[in-house]
């Protein structure tokens, strides 16, 4: 093992729905442990910002403005990092949307978008990101799963559905590609303080639910996903791979 397992020195790393919440929290992370981050996004002017504030704080960050959710521009955009820097070496699939309502009444609309955002764009991103890695016989990829995708709540059945498709997805795409010395893995959040969440923190029966069905008492602040996101993305992790690792406080794993 190196010396520095965790120094990510000299990689360049992709992280989509990067502006804001958990993508924020693990591009700053990976910026720190030496990668060049690429943040990604659709709207520019917050992408730039937090760009910005990574590179202000002496670490390396650019923006790659394109929609997940389109085929045709993530390949240009995958592309236009390699042409950029010259390789492509870790991919964050963190982009996702929420939608909150009754199955009953649940439009399909907002289905398509969930699926979308949420499992076709992890899988298409990686797709765009693959030649490089596989002709260099090295990569890391880490999805955003969650909690729901192995438990269940009334209102998100749409995400909940492409919550579980992402630890399968992560399942199945280890197994082939670790002949390719590629390992994919995900990370599985509980409850964060995020803006995703900002209808939840809102509602005070909820927040005080969260806070007591947590053992550790309360939500999780983004920047406590970050260091798992290093590790993963290090050498440190070179042996794991088809993992979905939970970052809860305990809620999980409590009765």
């Amino acid at each position: 093992m190196s010396a520095h397992p965790f120094d990510l020195t000299g990689k360049v790393a992709l992280v989509t729905g990067a502006y804001r919440g958990l993508g924020f929290a693990i591009a700053k992370g990976l910026a720190q442990a030496g990668a060049t981050v690429v943040l990604n996004g659709r709207s520019p002017e917050p992408l730039a910002a937090a760009a910005k504030a990574i590179t202000d704080a002496g670490r390396k960050a650019s923006t790659a403005v394109f929609d997940v959710t389109d085929g045709i521009a993530i390949k240009d955009g995958v592309d236009g990092i390699v042409a950029s820097y010259g390789h492509l070496d870790i991919v964050v699939n963190n982009a996702g949307i929420q939608r909150r309502a009754p199955l009953v009444d649940f439009a399909k609309q907002d289905w398509d978008a969930i699926i979308a955002t949420n499992l076709t764009a992890p899988f298409l991103v990686s797709q765009a990101a693959l030649p490089g890695m596989i002709a260099r016989r090295a990569g890391k990829f880490i999805h955003i799963a969650s909690l729901m995708s192995d438990l269940a709540r009334p209102t998100v059945v749409p995400y909940t559905a492409a919550k579980g498709g992402v630890r399968q997805l992560t399942r199945g795409m280890a197994i082939e590609l670790a002949p390719h010395n590629i390992q994919v893995n995900a990370i599985s959040p509980g409850y964060f303080a995020t803006e995703m969440n900002r209808a939840l923190i809102d509602n005070a029966e909820f927040d005080a639910w969260v806070k007591k069905r947590t053992p550790a008492g309360r939500w999780g602040q983004p920047d406590e996903i970050a260091g798992l996101a290093v590790f993963l993305s290090s050498s440190a992790a070179d042996y794991i791979t088809g993992q979905l690792i939970t970052i809860d406080g305990g809620m999980s794993v409590a009765l």
